[in-house]
């Protein structure tokens, strides 16, 4: 009988993931990812978290112990916090540093999830690992592929872009072909202790809190002038690091007699000068970019393209699919070229490269250009 071990977060995706793989005949066991401890990280970083007296993790874990025991799984329990304070958050309070926007989600998947949760799950005998994600993998002509899931406002292949062909061949992913709204009725025909419990939010595995004062525990703020693309001073931010590219809310900036009431947008950063652009309107021209640089890429399929490939993109989460056209600069690195401007390419992000529902890979976004201009992200 195979032997799988499901990722068991205390969510409804994971407990639902558990159940059908109980029902389909699977030596099932579950494994709790404890990957976030304020007061060991306070010790580590020096810079007490203040704002997180009791850590999300444990609600999640008394909540992972219900429904195993309604399935009938045993179920364990290990820390990786070591791995992702080294692996993940630190990684993500660098970028931060460059003013870039970091996404941690990915990173937890390449090293917690899909690396040092399957070294553990395989010591335990595991001859599969599972988790509770809305994505597929099939074996085609000899390699493996990671595929959209059949949900598209769930699809999570966006997350999942840094997966290997050493990590795709154990894994599992239950619900892949199933829709939330399906989901939630399977957990509610069944009991499950999470049928009703809400979706997960906020940073992996740290939860949700107020995040400029989370990051302030970790970076200290280095308020400054926001200017507007005629150098107009009109307000002070808290910290580059608070503010991404495109973003509209959380500016403090109202109507202005002289300026007109036309919504602002973040438009540019100079770590220099400590300052941060904004201007007006929905599509601002340095918005707009049509060619970027990717670093760090991981390439799912076992051999690589070469030339130009047309295949589709997506910069963030939940985007539509882009055309875009692709060649290799180095071993490491893409760059991106789009038919048409995309709005708000941003650095630190990831940019995922699809053909239809295969996922290829991807990496994160270095540089951005309109033409042959760098934007000042």
């Amino acid at each position: 009988m195979t032997k799988v071990i499901i990722g068991l977060s205390g969510g409804v995706d994971s407990s639902v993931s558990a159940w059908l793989l109980k029902q389909q005949g699977y030596q099932t066991e579950a494994l709790f990812m404890r990957n976030w401890d304020s007061a060991l990280n306070n010790d580590i970083s020096g810079n007490p978290d203040l704002n997180d007296p009791i850590c999300p993790q444990e609600t999640d874990f008394q909540d992972a112990i219900l429904v195993a025991n309604q399935i009938g799984i045993p179920l364990h329990r290990h820390d990786f916090i070591k791995e992702y304070w080294e692996d993940v958050f630190q990684y993500f309070l660098s970028e931060y540093r460059k003013g870039r926007t970091p996404n941690p989600d990915i990173l937890c998947n390449k090293y917690i999830k899909f690396k040092a949760f399957l070294d553990v799950a395989l010591t335990m005998g595991a001859d599969k690992i599972a988790m509770g994600h809305y994505a597929r993998v099939r074996e085609h002509q000899g390699e493996y592929q990671l595929l959209k899931a059949l949900d598209e406002n769930k699809d999570q292949s966006y997350f999942l872009c840094q997966l290997t062909q050493e990590q795709l061949k154990y894994v599992i992913f239950p619900i892949g072909e199933l829709t939330k709204p399906e989901v939630r009725k399977i957990a509610d025909e069944h009991h499950l202790a999470t049928a009703t419990k809400k979706d997960s939010t906020g940073i992996c595995f740290i939860g949700e809190r107020h995040f400029a004062d989370f990051l302030s525990n970790y970076l200290p703020a280095k308020p400054g002038k926001v200017i507007t693309d005629q150098s107009v001073v009109i307000g002070e931010h808290q910290g580059l690091m608070y503010y991404t590219i495109g973003q509209r809310k959380g500016l403090g900036i109202g109507g202005n007699k002289t300026l007109g009431n036309d919504p602002w947008f973040v438009i540019g950063k100079n770590l220099e000068t400590n300052t941060l652009m904004v201007g007006q309107g929905y599509r601002h021209p340095l918005l707009l970019a049509n060619r970027c640089t990717v670093e760090a890429i991981n390439w799912i399929p076992k051999n690589r393209f070469t030339g130009v490939l047309s295949c589709f993109a997506k910069f963030r989460y939940r985007q539509k699919d882009i055309p875009v056209q692709l060649r290799w600069l180095n071993e490491q690195s893409i760059e991106v070229r789009c038919q048409e401007p995309v709005l708000a390419i941003t650095p630190g992000q990831a940019a995922v490269f699809y053909q239809d529902d295969v996922c290829l890979g991807g990496g994160t976004i270095d540089q951005v250009f309109m033409d042959e201009i760098k934007r000042n992200y």
